[in-house]
């Protein structure tokens, strides 16, 4: 009944059984019981309530590109901000971006407006929100080198805060934030740059990425590293002969040993049993027990290899 209660109240811009898999890297996974696309605050504000009113839960998803759907779907309310927070707003050496937005995009306007210290996100296919959220980086930077402010909205109480990025917790791989925040957009402070030379380092940095890294459905990375900087997860994982380990339609990738690939029509189940495996042999035979940068959505239990 909650469920059809959330849908009467959200009409307009929710749907129901809205299938998840299209919306994730992994494309995997169930369809979300409610799929809601507010395009005003007033009507993420309605979310907030309608959440609370129906104790459904709610996610919050941007290009899917760090989550893994379950295959029984999302019994709640998912959300896009895609029609809310996609503006990106550049003055001087500010920028202000959505947290819609994706990152290559965001890293080719900055380029293009002559604006240097974001290039390296051009290979991260994710979202500013996301990104955020887990403090994405690569290529020797992150988003809490250039994150200035961040504006909150609290999915308890409908309420908006604007907050110092140090305010955040932001560290590798992870932050402070809570299931209850919601990034609505983040004010990055980069310098001036040359045109030409911030082009030739986008280029550069996605040359790299399809030489290292597979392409297909994947999420990226899996396993923070243990260390960063000193040891990686894929460095152990490749100790242990784990490259193209396969269950079901899922499998370590041979082209990168932290990447799970998921086949075409595959199930999350095989992926998760795949990163379940891994993080057991390796702490079974070296000690350490990896942490995940994957979000597990819609599963009935309480993963191990939960973040």
């Amino acid at each position: 009944m909650s469920v059809a209660e959330a849908l009467a109240r959200l009409d307009g811009f929710a749907v129901a059984d809205e299938p998840l898999a299209p919306r994730t890297t992994y494309k995997v996974g169930g369809a979300a019981a409610v799929f809601a696309t507010p395009r005003t605050l007033d009507e993420l504000r309605a979310v907030s309530a309608v959440a609370a009113d129906t104790g459904l839960p709610v996610v919050v998803i941007g290009r899917g590109s760090n989550m893994l759907v379950a295959d029984a779907g999302v019994h709640g309310i998912v959300v896009s901000l895609a029609e809310l927070c996609d503006d990106v707003t550049i003055d001087g050496t500010d920028v202000t971006a959505g947290s819609a937005v994706p990152l290559p995009v965001l890293a080719r306007r900055t380029v293009a407006a002559g604006l240097t210290g974001f290039e390296w996100a051009v290979g991260v296919p994710g979202t500013i929100g996301g990104a955020l959220r887990t403090n994405a980086g690569g290529h020797g930077s992150d988003m809490v080198a250039c994150t200035t402010v961040v504006r909150l909205f609290d999915l308890r109480d409908g309420t908006v805060e604007v907050v110092s990025a140090t305010a955040l917790g932001l560290r590798f791989r992870g932050s402070d934030l809570a299931d209850h925040h919601v990034v609505l957009d983040a004010r990055l402070h980069l310098a001036r740059g040359d045109v030409q030379s911030g082009e030739a380092l986008l280029a550069e940095v996605v040359r790299w990425r399809r030489e290292h890294q597979p392409g297909g459905q994947n999420a990226g990375s899996v396993f923070i590293n243990p260390v960063p900087g000193e040891l990686a997860a894929a460095e152990l994982i490749d100790r242990l002969g784990l490259r193209g380990f396969t269950i079901g339609g899922a499998a370590v990738s041979t082209k990168h040993a932290n990447f799970i690939q998921a086949s075409p029509g595959g199930r999350a189940a095989d992926v998760r049993a795949v990163m379940e495996h891994v993080r057991r042999r390796v702490a079974d035979e070296t000690g350490i027990v990896l942490r995940s940068e994957v979000r597990l959505i819609g599963f009935d239990d309480t993963p191990e290899i939960a973040p």
